[in-house]
């Protein structure tokens, strides 16, 4: 009997995947119509009591190309729940934004990752926005609530030595394992994307909203944020699973191509290095140094 090729599988599998998820415009279309209908009765708020690490509304002042960026999140961390809570303000130059990454922590498998983005400028500045649900005090994560208005939208605005520390140094149960990819794109549609974020976190600073589990969650709510450049990557089933964001952007030629997709996230996983950077001022650059060899395998 013939075998099927790894090459036929793979195949396979993207065209059961095409039907199961058909038409996925649509069918955010309709999930979106279906969720404002079960939440006309409630409203969105920024006055309720808070989880500590959500309290705090990030915005930010455009003048040009600056951009001073307020309630930069950067907390002490002693272990994932116990922490000095810190902020700080930062002007950026969008004129010397030099890169766009995205990083992708996994928990439960290869299937789903929570993705976000750091914003890198020139002299080893970056700036983090991962985006979350603002729980309130005595509030636990529920996927299945999360598809009725049960959380609000919040933008997490912060140093990477907290928003990637945190999960690479801290988060034990269970472990996360973070994979950061330079994405590849023009810098002007990274200067784009960077005004299109803090207009958002402005916006939601004077009128909040919902977190949705499907339709506005932490990768969908990247990929809409990306429309705002005229060449954004198309609405993918992979982006419902979120774990396979970073492989739809290497078949769309947005990471570096020049190694095999396996081989490039083995390089991208950064947890070691984070752990041995900890708190050093240079944590970002010593995260994203010598990437010859790998450090451990993929999701699983």
């Amino acid at each position: 009997m013939v075998q099927p090729t790894r090459g036929t599988a793979e195949a396979g599998r993207e065209r059961m995947m095409g039907r199961v998820v058909k038409r996925p415009a649509i069918i955010m279309a309709a999930l979106m119509v279906f969720v404002s209908g079960c939440s006309i009765f409630i409203r969105p708020s920024n006055d309720r009591q808070w989880q500590s690490d959500v309290a705090i509304l990030a915005y930010a002042d455009i003048d040009g190309d600056l951009v001073t960026v307020h309630n930069i999140r950067n907390f002490d961390y002693r272990n994932e729940t116990d922490y000095t809570p810190a902020y700080y303000d930062k002007t950026f130059d969008l004129s010397r934004l030099e890169s766009v990454d995205l990083a992708a922590a996994y928990w439960m498998g290869p299937k789903i990752a929570h993705t976000f983005v750091s914003f890198g400028f020139g002299g080893g500045d970056y700036l983090a926005v991962s985006i979350e649900t603002r729980k309130e005090v005595g509030e636990a994560y529920s996927t299945f609530k999360g598809f009725f208005g049960k959380y609000e939208l919040y933008y997490v605005v912060a140093d990477e030595r907290d928003v990637i520390r945190l999960r690479t140094n801290y988060r034990k149960d269970p472990p996360e394992q973070v994979y950061l990819y330079r994405v590849r794109a023009a810098i002007e549609n990274g200067r784009r994307l960077f005004l299109e974020y803090m207009r958002r976190i402005n916006s939601l600073k004077e009128q909040p909203e919902f977190y949705n589990t499907l339709t506005t969650n932490c990768t969908t709510t990247i990929w809409k944020n990306t429309r705002i450049n005229d060449d954004h990557l198309p609405f993918s089933w992979k982006l419902l699973f979120s774990g396979y964001v970073p492989q739809y952007l290497y078949e769309q030629e947005r990471l570096d191509t020049s190694l095999p997709f396996d081989e490039l996230q083995k390089r991208s996983l950064i947890n070691e290095r984070a752990r041995a950077a900890d708190t050093a001022a240079d944590f970002s650059e010593r995260i994203r140094g010598n990437t010859d060899t790998a450090e451990s395998e993929p999701p699983h």
